[in-house]
């Protein structure tokens, strides 16, 4: 899979190809079907797959921290868009300039001047151009004109529940975790590198890999039993905290994990923490003994969830 950023930057589909445009923020069940089926389309007509999508994220670029949580950075949605088969990602810088273009520049643009897009996959919901004119209509008639497919990737449903990145971030601000395992067809999870921190961990007997967590809005936070997995393949469970640690009046939040049974070094290496349940809600200690005895409970209790839950 190749990432292409930017208009200027992208190959020549001398074919055309299939495309898909949205956010595909956390990778969902719902997005999974889409990736399939595009996939299987691309293959009907010999062309490559392209997702395109945006960054920041549209309500990012124009709400600011008054924007919904992301599930995924793009990192992250990169890891699991290659698992899909899919052969490129089209990453559009939304900026001032992009979001007052016409729903004809875009068309003209982007979908038939460089993408040459044959087969063309949106939600009905799907809005583009300057005050969100253009929709799937305005692509229909599009599609008619200049010859290629423009497809309804309809709702995904779980027992009546729309899966979506909304209904996900709403689940996870619940603390409903079993529900977005169902919806992610995996547990709620975050990739990043380890980083170095203050070390407090250490001094109080509960060492932490620390995770920077470069998003405006985090969707959790919490004190979570967690399993850790490296690019490695090995596995660990551990005690996490998500959040801007106040008792030690800190100001940007991080991702610390505790690992059970681990001795190591985890300087630089990418983890990945799958979020498994919630132990409790983040907060302000009267002192670092208070803090230690209570990080002592936490990992108490996430090693009774993995015991009952037959995981260790």
């Amino acid at each position: 899979m190749q990432l292409i950023r930017g208009l200027y930057n992208l190959p020549t589909f001398p074919q055309g190809c299939a495309l898909t445009i949205g956010n595909f923020d956390g990778v969902h069940l719902g997005h999974q079907t889409i990736l399939q089926h595009l996939k299987q389309k691309a293959d009907e007509l010999s062309l490559p797959t392209v997702v395109m999508l945006f960054e920041p994220q549209a309500k990012e670029f124009f709400l600011k921290n008054k924007a919904p949580a992301r599930l995924m950075r793009l990192r992250d949605k990169l890891t699991y868009l290659a698992h899909f088969g899919v052969d490129y990602v089209f990453c559009v810088p939304f900026n001032a300039a992009f979001s007052q273009q016409s729903t004809d520049e875009f068309i003209q643009h982007y979908l038939i001047s460089k993408l040459r897009v044959k087969f063309l996959s949106v939600g009905d919901d799907f809005r583009f151009g300057v005050n969100r004119s253009g929709n799937f209509a305005t692509l229909q008639q599009a599609g008619e004109k200049y010859g290629f497919q423009v497809e309804n990737n309809r709702s995904y449903c779980l027992d009546d529940l729309r899966v979506s990145s909304t209904a996900i971030r709403q689940a996870l601000a619940e603390d409903r975790l079993e529900q977005v395992k169902h919806m992610l067809g995996r547990p709620y999870s975050i990739l990043g590198r380890v980083v170095h921190g203050n070390e407090l961990g250490r001094t109080i007997g509960f060492p932490t890999a620390n995770i920077g967590l470069h998003r405006n809005v985090i969707p959790i936070q919490g004190v979570y039993a967690v399993e850790i997995g490296q690019s490695s393949g090995e596995r660990y469970y551990g005690v996490a905290n998500v959040g801007n640690r106040p008792t030690i009046n800190g100001v940007k939040p991080l991702l610390e994990v505790h690992l059970f049974d681990f001795k190591g070094d985890l300087y630089g290496k990418t983890l990945e923490i799958f979020f498994k349940a919630k132990l409790r809600s983040e907060i302000k200690f009267p002192s670092f003994d208070a803090l230690r005895e209570q990080i002592a409970r936490d990992a108490e209790s996430a090693k009774n969830y993995f015991q009952q839950n037959d995981e260790k």
